[in-house]
């Protein structure tokens, strides 16, 4: 088998009456990209975190190198060779790159000293792995994909051997997500440990050596790459065969429902994150606006949702303007017929704290079905959200739980549930399928293709490219603000991707 960078012999976790980790053993072997998949609440997560000292195992035993290490926190993972690449960065932003690497690891208390030993080990771990980045650029100024090379060049800086990468292409263009994989190869062939958790089954295909599948907290199967499929890390995950492909007719658009003319956005520090963007949005169809994490399709959504005030611009719903530079109503945009899942569950579409069945009435509260004179129906309130429990397969099924208490894919479906379910004339969603598990991604897309069907009209924002082709009618392209581009959703990858990258090459032929 080759000599163990990890084993994990036994590892069990419980959080109350949520047993996260069943007996997991694990061999990780040097030198090697694993893979880690499962769905949403499998707790691959909770492993990683017990692996790098964020949690401690209830029981169990953790050798690194062949040697036993009990990893207390943090400190203690990073001194024995391991680093993780969190899928949200641990970066000070108003920090340049050589701050950011050297924070926690100074080495001396005299800092010049530091800093100029600091830049020539930079300097040469950016020439050996292929990490080019200024060292003198500000974070906040770099694109995702620099940010990203300066985490793990903070890894290496510390003497990782061992990388953990959470979802690390969630935020990148195809060919940002390309270069890391060099980048992963280059940390491979280097002698480097990589444990890459993804649900992109395409990426566990594409760069690792073994794949680990856990469902419903324990280790089911692991895989030489080489020797499994797609279909079958897909059936493992899910315990079920799971259609890996979008079937869908062809469109029938029909009258304009929504007309976005010259809108402009500005967010809190007055800078421009809308800029002159025009479409229309029909019944009968889904249109899907492609680009990476940040080029204003945040700010657009919450425009048209009436969440945030555009400085110029108009927008209409079913022929009636909505006062986007004024003082929209999301409460009246729902009455008149306009449903909105947002990008970011936790901070937008949900209340943690929350019981399931009160953020599945979130917004719509004031519906006469959940009014007994001056109070909220609970009754009725309840026999909904079980109702949606059941269509969505939302699990725990359980409608008193705390939200908080739900995987993220589950509240992804609280908040589908709540929104698809009031019959909207049109349906805008933000980032339908982010940290979501295969199982669910499968039901979330063939709802949102049925709402379609249903002659709904569908404003859909993914930074999932393939999510985009696979789910659009039309695609429109943003970078920098601006719909740069319009494409058929058989339009290849490298051209979208070109175009998600601001460059406007020639046209590919489609695939």
């Amino acid at each position: 088998m080759g000599e163990l960078a990890i084993e994990l012999k036994g590892i069990d976790k419980s959080f109350g009456l949520v047993h996260a980790n069943k007996d997991i053993n694990l061999k990780v072997r040097k030198g090697t990209i694993h893979g880690i998949i499962g769905e949403n609440g499998a707790g691959k997560s909770t492993l990683m975190s017990i692996l790098y000292g964020f949690y401690q195992a209830d029981r169990g035993e953790i050798l690194v190198d062949g040697r036993p290490i009990d990893i207390r926190d943090p400190n203690t993972a990073i001194s024995a060779g391991i680093g993780m690449v969190h899928q949200h960065f641990m970066l000070v932003e108003n920090f340049t790159v050589l701050e950011n690497v050297m924070l926690g690891a100074e080495e001396s208390w005299i800092l010049n000293a530091g800093i100029t030993k600091a830049r020539s080990e930079l300097k040469r771990l950016e020439k050996e792995y292929a990490l080019e980045v200024d060292p003198d650029a500000v974070i906040e100024e770099l694109p995702v994909g620099l940010q990203q090379r300066v985490e793990i060049l903070k890894a290496l800086y510390r003497k990782a051997d061992i990388l953990i990468l959470d979802e690390p292409t969630g935020v990148l263009t195809p060919a940002e997500a390309d270069h890391l994989f060099r980048i992963l190869g280059q940390l491979k062939a280097q002698g480097k440990t990589v444990i890459l958790i993804t649900h992109k089954l395409r990426e566990i295909m594409a760069i690792t050596d073994e794949v680990s599948v856990m469902r419903r907290g324990e280790m089911v199967a692991t895989r030489q790459t080489n020797k499994t499929s797609v279909e079958e890390l897909a059936e493992l995950m899910v315990g079920r065969r799971v259609l890996l492909r979008v079937e869908k007719g062809e469109a029938r658009p029909g009258a304009v429902k929504l007309s976005v003319k010259d809108l402009t956005v500005r967010d809190s520090r007055g800078v421009t994150m809308v800029d002159d963007v025009s479409f229309d949005l029909r019944a009968g169809e889904i249109v899907g606006i492609a680009g990476v994490a940040g080029n204003g399709q945040s700010e657009l959504l919450e425009a048209i949702a009436g969440i945030r005030r555009a400085v110029a611009g108009s927008v209409e719903l079913n022929g009636r303007a909505i006062d986007v530079t004024g003082h929209a109503d999301p409460a009246e945009l729902r009455q008149r017929g306009l449903a909105h899942v947002p990008e970011d569950r936790h901070h937008v579409g949900l209340v943690l704290k929350f019981e399931e069945s009160e953020n599945a009435i979130l917004g719509y509260h004031d519906d006469p079905k959940y009014r007994k004179g001056l109070l909220l129906d609970i009754d009725a309130i309840r026999a909904d959200a079980e109702d949606n429990i059941r269509k969505y397969d939302i699990r725990p099924p359980n409608a008193r739980l705390k939200t908080a208490n739900f995987s993220g894919g589950n509240q992804q479906k609280i908040v589908l549930a709540r929104e698809m379910e009031r019959d909207p004339d049109v349906l805008i969603i933000g980032q339908p399928t982010r940290g979501v598990d295969v199982g669910a991604i499968e039901f979330i897309h063939r709802r949102i293709i049925e709402m379609r069907d249903q002659g709904k009209a569908v404003l859909l924002v993914s930074v999932e490219l393939d999510e985009i082709r696979a789910l659009s009618d039309r695609i429109l392209v943003m970078f920098a603000g601006r719909v740069v581009g319009e494409r058929e959703p058989d339009a290849s990858e490298g051209e979208i991707g070109l175009l998600m990258a601001g460059v406007e090459g020639p046209k590919e032929a489609a695939q």
